[in-house]
């Protein structure tokens, strides 16, 4: 897809307000005609007004949600239609006068080193001047799975074998840098055979970079778009830049030499990346919770300052070193921005360059965070993982609307974050003796969603760049897409109250959340809860037919076709638009599950186990339950379509149908017959054999010989004496039934 989005005509404008028109009359035109003139006239009786009540709240949040749909994407519109690309001269000057670290961190757990790779490899070739790349591998660091070693090795032996392959490249760039620099000092403008040398260089690195995409092995659609998107994408950029090279040659053109020495630092940034291997679980003095969020800040904790490891019988501590650094010591720069990158997500050539530019520029002053919400990969093999990028394509859409309101969220997979808002937002406790500081928050599994939260609260804001600059991986099948979407349907009802809290103390502030915001951000932390039960009472209750009327279907329709033609300019298909209805038939049991886990919390207080999405090319297998719903859905709105055409209630017949028929293709086009018979068929098996539990066995007292006494002396009793006194108490007991004293009984007076 182009990276500028197509510029929105007046005419697309118009018919998004008019689509926005239509749903609110539609919705009110329904409440006067429908429900109140029933009330008025006296219709109907205590079920019938229960039932208008609960089809009412249905209707209204189906509706609202539609609504924030057309009001997100009409903001989208506006942003597109207003936005200029920042010509590549004007990063040149910029980044040449003020370059700023840049630190890349890639959380990284089990995945597969070949995807770990192009993620490293696209971050690598950023055309940025300063940046160090961080691979944050959280596996555990001494595994004994001989197949789990080998893929931990080969994720290690990453970062330093894309240093070697820069190396060669990264030398040529930084001597025809300095060859230039000592033929143009002096010199105002540069000749002809300069420009010769500079164009020599660029045909180089062009061709460096299209042999390695031609000897890059293409397994799947990811790895093809490595080699097209990023080796190849950035090949052209080179390439373009020596047909204007050649162009001046050839006409004998003079060139400024600093505009020279600009063309010549960006093949040094292309090929002077930095990377390292970061293993928090290595140290116990950082924290080890199992989730991606503490990953991170566990090295957001270290940065600025000097480490050094320390052995202690609790195992290796880091300990702050304020004095030189000496071998071993991990020395942690302080970088000015920070990108956290998925390791499943690609970026493309200047990201980083784009991004930083912009919250370099004086009204961007107060943005915390910049990202571009990813894009889906083009050209999946499975149909579920097509549809699951379509919708992350009209998710891209939505994001870029909400910051056109304020109501931007982070969205983890990528984001260039200013460290100073790190340092604003940050909590800092002490765990077992050891200074955890947390920076993202990790209460909910969806902690980019609550960080958004709080750097709004600490008077932040949060921009989406309204270019395609990043491209990430979705599931490939239903199992996967099961962990991923139930984990983003649980935490949004836990976040919102945070969100309400926030309303006075801007207001106070000068920052009140106006209306926009507010819906928007409501909408997106609630409405996978409303919208899964309204959609569970359409499905299952037999609504009385007086209810029904076309305006609900002129309520809806403004949305469905909205979509189609949003799904039409991202490349898919408009008839994807019911193929997406059908995936959230099926995925209505997955996000229902996502909601009772946060109720689950609320009430309970503790944390959800962080789940990550399996990044793997075998199938995962899905929960037996959320695999048997579909199938109720399909069953039941067969019946319901039955009863339906024997009463003549030809509304509820055609709504459920259509439910069957969407149900049951998408059954079998996402899950697959025999895969759902497989899973089901464990879902079973994993109910009924229940592992026994072993009674812990209390082990004697060991030998002098045996004692770890080194731990013994740092834990203490660990214990806390229980082992000791229970030993004890035996003892006594048997002293007792032999008649004899013990120790503390010989010292008490006798009677």
């Amino acid at each position: 897809m182009p990276i500028v989005h197509p510029r929105p005509t007046s005419g697309t404008l118009m018919w998004g307000r008019i689509a926005i028109t239509v749903v609110v009359s539609s919705w009110v035109l329904y409440l006067v005609n429908t429900v109140i003139r029933h009330f008025l006239e006296g219709r109907g009786g205590f079920r019938f007004t229960m039932e208008a009540i609960t089809y009412v709240l249905v209707v209204t949040a189906l509706t609202f949600s539609a609504l924030m749909y057309l009001v997100a994407r009409q903001g989208a519109l506006q942003r597109f239609r207003a936005h200029q690309r920042v010509p590549r001269g004007l990063l040149d000057q910029h980044f040449d006068a003020t370059p700023r670290a840049l630190a890349v961190l890639i959380p990284s757990y089990a995945e597969e080193p070949d995807i770990v790779r192009l993620t490293l490899w696209s971050a690598a070739l950023q055309e940025y001047p300063d940046l160090r790349i961080v691979l944050l591998i959280d596996d555990p660091p001494n595994p004994t799975d001989p197949e789990v070693v080998a893929r931990l090795e080969a994720t290690r032996a990453l970062t330093a074998e894309i240093e070697r392959t820069l190396f060669a490249p990264g030398r040529r760039a930084f001597l025809g840098f300095k060859r230039a620099a000592e033929q143009l000092e002096g010199h105002d403008l540069a000749e002809g055979e300069v420009i010769a040398e500079l164009a020599d260089e660029y045909l180089a690195a062009a061709l460096w970079l299209e042999r390695m995409a031609e000897a890059e092995v293409v397994t799947d659609h990811v790895a093809e778009f490595f080699a097209d998107q990023v080796l190849l994408g950035l090949a052209n950029e080179l390439r373009l830049t020596l047909v204007a090279l050649e162009a001046a040659i050839e006409q004998g053109a003079t060139m400024p030499a600093r505009r020279v020495l600009e063309l010549h630092r960006r093949l040094l940034w292309i090929f002077s990346a930095r990377l390292e291997n970061f293993e928090r679980k290595r140290y116990v003095s950082l924290s080890q919770e199992a989730n991606k969020a503490m990953n991170i800040n566990s090295y957001l904790g270290l940065i600025g300052k000097t480490w050094r490891p320390v052995e202690t019988a609790e195992g290796t501590i880091l300990r702050r070193h304020d004095d030189d650094p000496a071998p071993g010591d991990l020395v942690v720069p302080d970088p000015v921005y920070v990108l956290t990158l998925d390791a499943d997500s690609q970026l493309l050539r200047d990201y980083c360059l784009r991004l930083v530019y912009f919250l370099e520029q004086p009204e961007n002053h107060d943005v915390a965070i910049t990202q571009t919400p990813y894009s889906s990969y083009r050209g999946a093999p499975t149909r579920i993982e097509r549809i699951a990028g379509a919708t992350t394509d009209i998710q891209h859409i939505l994001h870029q609307g909400m910051t056109y309101y304020d109501s931007t969220f982070w969205v983890g997979a990528n984001a260039v974050i200013r460290s100073s808002a790190l340092h604003d937002i940050v909590q800092v406790e002490t765990i077992g003796g050891h200074e955890v500081r947390t920076y993202i928050q990790d209460r909910t599994v969806i902690e980019d969603t609550e960080s958004s939260i709080d750097i709004a609260a600490a008077g932040w804001r949060l921009v989406n760049y309204p270019e395609r600059l990043s491209y990430s991986a979705t599931p490939p099948d239903f199992g996967s897409l099961v962990v991923q979407r139930a984990r983003w349907a649980n935490g949004g009802l836990l976040i919102l109250p945070k969100f309400f809290q926030q309303r006075k103390p801007r207001a106070r502030e000068g920052r009140p959340i106006r209306l926009g915001e507010l819906a928007l951000r409501v909408n997106y932390m609630a409405s996978i809860a409303w919208a899964s039960v309204a959609l569970l009472f359409l499905l299952f209750y037999p609504y009385d037919k007086r209810l029904l009327s076309p305006f609900v279907l002129g309520a809806a329709l403004p949305y469905f076709l909205a979509m189609a033609s949003d799904l039409r300019v991202c490349g898919h298909r408009r008839s994807d638009v019911f193929r997406i209805y059908g995936f959230n038939l099926v995925l209505l049991p997955v996000n229902l599950a996502g909601v009772l886990k946060s109720v689950q919390q609320a009430f309970t207080g503790e944390k959800i186990p962080f789940a990550r999405t399996p990044k793997v090319r075998n199938r995962t297998a899905a929960p037996g339950l959320h695999v048997l719903v579909p199938y109720l859905i399909v069953g039941y709105s067969l019946v319901t379509a039955w009863r339906s055409y024997l009463d003549g209630n030809w509304g509820n017949f055609a709504f459920a149908t259509l439910n069957t028929v969407l149900a049951a293709w998408a059954i079998r086009a996402y899950i697959g017959v025999s895969n759902s018979i497989v899973d089901m068929t464990m879902g079973v098996v994993h109910w009924l054999f229940v592992p026994v539990k072993q009674k812990p066995v209390v082990e004697e007292q060991p030998a002098a010989r045996g004692v770890d006494w080194e731990s013994i002396l740092y834990h203490g009793d660990r214990r806390m004496g229980r082992d000791v006194r229970r030993k004890g108490d035996r003892r006594r007991r048997r002293l007792q039934r032999s008649g004899r004293r013990g120790p503390a009984d010989q010292r008490r007076p006798a009677g």
